[in-house]
């Protein structure tokens, strides 16, 4: 059965599917990093819109008070996260969910590149 209420889903559709070309070529066991700059061919080659590290502001009272980079800006709509993690930790859901009130964005995926392959969690901002 298809979901209709996704939000962003044919855009998903396609990060997911990179995300799993990318474990399958590259593999398990390496560096975060190492995954971040494979994406960023993947995206480029999919020509997919797409910034890494964008800085974003946390401010109250319209005063600057910290400060968050995205590992990637997608579309300028839906933020990718990624960790090598096994699980998905309560204080990464928290962090995206912090970076989607930030820059004030509808979703983000954390997508984590385990030993056994790549796994993905969609974080919707319900307050956007």
């Amino acid at each position: 059965m298809r979901k209709i209420n996704l939000v962003y889903p044919q855009l998903c559709y396609k990060i997911v599917g990179i995300l799993y070309n990318v474990f399958n070529e590259v593999g398990p066991g390496h560096k975060e990093v190492y995954y971040q700059n494979a994406l960023r061919i993947a995206f480029k080659n999919a020509k997919v819109k797409f910034r890494e590290q964008v800085y974003v502001p946390l401010k109250y009272q319209d005063e600057k008070i910290g400060r968050y980079f995205l590992d990637f800006l997608i579309e300028d709509k839906l933020l990718l996260e990624i960790k090598k993690d096994t699980i998905f930790r309560q204080s990464n859901i928290k962090q995206v969910y912090s970076y989607l009130k930030a820059k004030d964005l509808k979703l983000g995926i954390i997508a984590n590149f385990t030993r056994d392959g790549v796994k993905f969690k969609r974080i919707v901002n319900l307050k956007q």
